[in-house]
């Protein structure tokens, strides 16, 4: 029997929204300086009839989900045109549910399929496009239909996520550690997430690796735009607790140096917590491991300040089945670009990761999905960014709020390009701004995601698709 809560999309509208940063972030050997966001509208109906719109957007970073000696523009071009494609295959995909079965369909049946043409046509010469580059498109229609689910049902999308409003529990979706999916028999989202989410999120601030640390690393092209440009500044700026620090990961003697100057710096402004983000650069795990082990001696209060570690070793772990138990036995260890979904969580665990660093930009349901795993089988959660502006900040920190994370948040489309996202500041000014070391949730509304966005003056370009099967 159909379920009268299930919705099917019957609408969807694309945009894309260029945006410039203020200061460069540099993503392992490449840099970027400006950013299409993906912004999708998608209308759902349920069997009577009614329908609600809901929205979600998504950075395209090039450079972190297709890392390539490809020229950026032909990178870029192709991301928005498998966008365009997307936004079709959505509309005519033809299955009724919650969200998270309708998309865990969607991105199981069609996606795959999808990715695989348009690599076809590009040729078989042309670097084909990533899975993750294909899940960061899909994320901007997979949160509208959270969005869309949430609105048409008058509650928060983090109230939907069980009985009566889904249909199966994670046993359809999820397998445990040993194959078997009996642990997640009549189990749902709902069971694994925070029942009293707080309002107030312990904000990260990123460190990049072109980021001058003191007035001797200025260049003089630096912008004068009232916001901070040293670490010092934008500490006491934001109240900032908590800075995670981008490495190289092929140059051990200048990694170690930077997690030695912003240790100290972290220590002279009362930072009390350090990650550090190798860049999925590092093939052995010995090169960490002696960075750490170093640290420990000749700094060891700087090495108590290290939280965890992120992601040293390249995307793919089924390409590279490296052991990192030396590694996650010193710090706890964070798959972030490898975490595509729960299968691979479940690897990368055999392998001796710890922890899972969320992200919105994988979708929400592959988010939530991962969630319900990573708990199931002790391992320890993050949310980070990819600096995200716009609308794109609210379900990133509703993540965290209701992840139950290692500490807070990374947030710092602020410090890339806070000017990008005033008309959501106007409406959520403590998602946008850092106050005492934390960003401001009470601000959001109660259904959906809370946007508010029809008390936003945003003014949007036209939608370059618009896909309806009415």
């Amino acid at each position: 029997m159909e379920n009268p809560l299930d919705v099917r999309v019957v609408t969807v509208s694309l945009y894309f929204l260029p945006v410039e940063t203020r200061v460069p972030l540099k993503f392992g050997p490449e840099t970027l300086t400006s950013v299409t966001c993906a912004r999708a509208c998608l209308t759902v109906a349920d069997a009577r009839g009614r329908t609600a719109q809901g929205w979600g957007e998504t950075p395209l970073s090039v450079q972190w989900v297709w890392p390539s000696r490809l020229p950026y523009s032909e990178r870029h071009t192709a991301l928005k045109r498998f966008c365009l494609a997307a936004a079709e295959a959505w509309a005519w995909f033809d299955r009724s549910g919650h969200p998270i079965e309708v998309s865990h369909a969607f991105q199981k049946q069609v996606l795959p399929d999808l990715l695989a043409e348009t690599n076809a046509d590009r040729g078989q010469d042309a670097d084909p496009i990533p899975w993750l580059a294909a899940l960061v498109c899909c994320s901007a229609f997979d949160i509208a239909l959270h969005d869309a689910y949430g609105k048409l049902h008058q509650r928060s999308v983090f109230d939907v996520c069980g009985p009566p409003f889904m249909n199966c529990d994670l046993s359809h979706f999820l397998e445990g550690a040993n194959g078997s999916a009996d642990r997640f028999r009549d189990r749902y989202p709902q069971d694994y997430l925070a029942k009293t989410p707080p309002r107030w999120l312990t904000a990260w601030h990123l460190v990049g690796g072109l980021d001058p640390l003191d007035a001797s690393e200025l260049g003089g092209d630096e912008p004068d735009d009232g916001y901070p440009i040293l670490l010092p500044e934008w500490i006491a700026h934001d109240g900032l607790k908590c800075l995670k620090i981008k490495l190289r990961g092929t140059d051990d003697f200048w990694d170690y140096a930077r997690l030695e100057r912003v240790g100290e710096i972290a220590i002279e402004n009362g930072v009390n917590w350090l990650s550090a983000d190798f860049n999925c650069s590092v093939t052995d795990p010995v090169y960490v491991e002696a960075i750490l082990d170093r640290l420990l001696v000749e700094h060891p209060r700087i090495y108590g300040m290290l939280l965890y570690v992120e992601q040293p070793f390249p995307y793919d772990l089924e390409k590279h089945l490296i052991d990192v138990h030396g590694v996650s036995a010193r710090k706890p260890l964070f798959m972030d670009e490898s975490a595509h979904d729960w299968e691979s969580v479940r690897l990368g665990r055999r392998l001796g990761w710890t922890g899972v660093a969320l992200k919105t930009c994988k979708t929400q349901t592959g988010a939530l999905l991962t969630l319900c795993w990573a708990k199931a089988h002790g391992m320890t959660l993050m949310v980070q960014d990819l600096t995200n502006p716009m609308l794109a900040q609210i379900p990133h920190v509703l993540l965290a709020a209701h992840a139950g994370t290692i500490m807070g948040v990374e947030t710092n489309s602020m410090q890339f390009y806070p000017d990008a996202s005033i008309p959501e500041a106007a409406i959520h000014p403590g998602l946008y701004a850092r106050r005492n070391g934390q960003v401001d949730l009470s601000t959001l509304g109660s259904t959906g995601f809370g946007y508010r966005l029809d008390e936003m003056d945003r003014v949007l370009p036209e939608p370059v698709v618009v896909t309806s099967r009415i």
